[in-house]
């Protein structure tokens, strides 16, 4: 398998992915008090939205380079 057709399939594979979950979340933890042994933690969640069009230009540039990489075999 060439390197353009591979590039392509993971390409279209983090596309749809991006179009379906359109960001991430991640977790923080952050020390709100402590005082001698009696430690409080705050737990914060954050998100990353990614825009569609990101997704859809990986899945279109994977679309193309599974194309290309079939007309050069």
């Amino acid at each position: 398998m060439k390197t353009a057709t591979l590039l392509g399939f993971v390409l279209i594979v983090l596309g749809v992915l991006a179009l379906a979950y359109q960001g991430f979340t991640y977790t923080t933890h952050k020390k709100v008090l402590d005082v001698g042994p009696i430690q409080a933690t705050k737990t914060e969640h954050n998100t990353i939205p990614l825009p569609p069009i990101v997704g859809g230009l990986a899945l279109i540039g994977g679309i193309v380079l599974v194309a290309a990489g079939s007309k050069e075999a």
